[in-house]
């Protein structure tokens, strides 16, 4: 590692040499850092990330993260989990250190996210906040898994948001009685989905009649 200061603009510039996975030497450059120290700052970062040691900042992860996954991934799934990384997690997350981040500020994150208003004063939407907090999670269990993060923070702090709701299907009249017909040979089936499709009860209420919920001289149940 070596800092360099470069007359012409009067800043300095952080030159980085290792040795990569399969023993070649590698160099990484930057430049145009103001002091030293930020220079040196810069160094220390780059040492953590090919040493895999978590005493790196959240930002310097993802790019391991990056490099670890955007190749496995279909072009359209990494760019939706881009764009969440790089406008909801590291606005927040980007300088602290890995290894030093709570579920209490993962919490204090999750409650900016609830708050949010757009400039119509809408909110995120339920599923869009669960989508967020999922892609923050997955960064902390890769990890847990491959780098020996001891726990992942994101399971204290909780979930938020929900998952999708199921559709719901539903039969028209006509599906109806094209199925009916065919239960018309199972009387306890045919009679149990009659009772279901023309009353609109649910399936539990339907298992909780008793033959004195039903008045055949007024032609009710109840």
């Amino acid at each position: 590692m070596a800092v360099y200061k470069e007359e012409k603009t009067n800043t300095r510039r952080a030159v980085y040499r290792y040795t990569d996975w399969n023993g070649e030497r590698k160099q990484t450059q930057k430049r145009g850092f103001k002091t030293k120290r930020e220079a040196q700052a810069w160094e220390r970062e780059q040492l953590n990330k090919t040493s895999a040691d978590l005493d790196m900042t959240f930002k310097s992860f993802v790019d391991l993260y990056t490099a670890d996954m955007k190749t496995r991934l279909k072009e359209n799934t990494w760019a939706t989990k881009d764009h969440i990384i790089r406008t909801k997690l590291l606005p927040y997350f980007g300088r602290l250190k890995m290894c030093n981040i709570t579920a209490q500020q993962i919490i204090t994150w999750q409650n900016e996210m609830l708050n949010h208003k757009d400039e119509n004063g809408k909110p995120y939407s339920p599923v869009y906040l669960k989508t967020v907090h999922n892609q923050l999670s997955a960064i902390f269990n890769h990890a847990v898994r491959y780098y020996n993060l001891r726990e992942n923070p994101c399971k204290k702090a909780g979930s938020m948001g929900k998952k999708k709701n199921r559709e719901m299907m539903f039969w028209t009249k006509e599906q109806y009685l094209k199925f009916a017909e065919v239960m018309m040979d199972k009387p306890l089936s045919f009679y149990a989905f009659e009772m279901l499709y023309w009353c609109g009860i649910r399936e539990g209420e339907l298992l909780a009649l008793t033959p004195a919920d039903f008045d055949f001289e007024k032609r009710t149940v109840s």
